[in-house]
């Protein structure tokens, strides 16, 4: 019992300094991103939408739609959804905008998501790493909507005369305080916490607890002939199929391995590779639901082929420009 006992101690000692930390970067990154997102600032991001509409052959109205997803991901689409239902865009141009959306969608993650909570999981060069490669992907696939849009649009996807029965004014503009904004803020905050802090503290212990009682190279030993050809260590195995069901879960995996098993070009790309794989989950989990409560199944369908085609050949891609130089 005494033993039992130790041994705990000696988990927790080694488990709550390291939990507190990571609750504490993320309290601090999740307030602030919240309080910019109240304030309207993560909109100022996206200004650049404009700019891209004009040599997707796409009226400059659509901009709107893009900047709005910067915002507010439902917000955009339904915009593009009403774009689509009154006439204004045929179902080519809908495609397109929506692949052009990639970015600015990606944009709110950054701050809500990327920044305040997995980049303080994974430490900087790791984190860093991941959420570049992340962005640089979600560009490629809004640039390749843009060279779509100039070789497969032209006047006839566009019908303007159907724009005056589209309300394309983007969100209501929002008459709170400052103060009230600001607890509104908290109050996300609050419960973005709540929700994510338990479920670390629960895969931290267990990973922790994992790597001091069990030798993990011997576990994943008989993963070495699948990830040696990808120059993987045999512990991205577990990272992968944690991050597969649950991105935050994979991170702390990933995190509580010991120090030197990963590179930095390793570890992202065994996050990528588990994003690849997470994506059959999300897809019955969000996506499915989400694309169809907004296009109905018929194009639903068609969108989440486009998004998941495009999202899993750039991260592919990604990944065999990372392990290249271990080839």
């Amino acid at each position: 019992m005494q033993s039992v006992a130790a041994d705990l101690s000696v988990l927790l000692a080694d488990v709550v300094p390291r939990l507190a930390r990571i609750t504490a970067f993320i309290a601090a990154g999740v307030f602030v991103a919240n309080v910019a997102v109240a304030f309207g600032l993560i909109r100022y991001v996206a200004g650049i939408a404009g700019w891209l509409t004009r040599p997707a052959n796409l009226p400059d109205e659509v901009g709107t739609a893009i900047l709005t997803t910067a915002a507010s991901t439902t917000a955009g689409y339904a915009t593009l959804a009403e774009f689509r239902e009154s006439g204004f865009l045929d179902d080519r141009a809908t495609l397109v905008a929506v692949t052009m959306n990639t970015f600015f969608g990606f944009v709110q993650h950054v701050f809500t998501y990327y920044v305040p909570v997995l980049i303080p999981i994974l430490g900087i060069p790791v984190g860093v790493g991941y959420v570049s490669a992340r962005a640089g992907i979600a560009l490629l696939i809004t640039v390749t909507g843009v060279a779509a849009g100039g070789l497969l649009l032209s006047e006839g996807n566009v019908d303007r005369s159907a724009l005056a029965d589209v309300d394309a004014a983007g969100p209501e503009d929002d008459e709170r305080g400052g103060r009230e904004r600001v607890r509104d803020a908290a109050g996300k905050s609050w419960r973005t916490l709540r929700r994510i802090v338990p479920r670390l503290a629960v895969v931290y212990t267990l990973v922790i607890w994992l790597v001091t009682t069990y030798d993990v190279t011997a576990l994943t030993a008989v993963a070495e002939p699948i990830t040696g050809v990808l120059g993987l260590p045999g512990a991205a195995v577990p990272v992968i199929a944690v991050f597969t069901l649950d991105t935050t879960a994979g991170a702390a995996t990933l995190a509580g391995t010991e120090a030197g098993i990963f590179t930095t070009r390793t570890a992202v790309a065994s996050l990528l590779i588990g994003s690849i794989l997470s994506f059959a989950v999300s897809t019955f989990r969000r996506s499915i639901p989400f694309q169809y409560g907004i296009w109905g199944p018929s194009f639903g369908t068609k969108v989440i082929a486009v998004n998941t085609g495009l999202k899993l050949v750039f991260i592919a891609a990604t990944v065999a420009l990372l392990l290249v130089p271990v080839w």
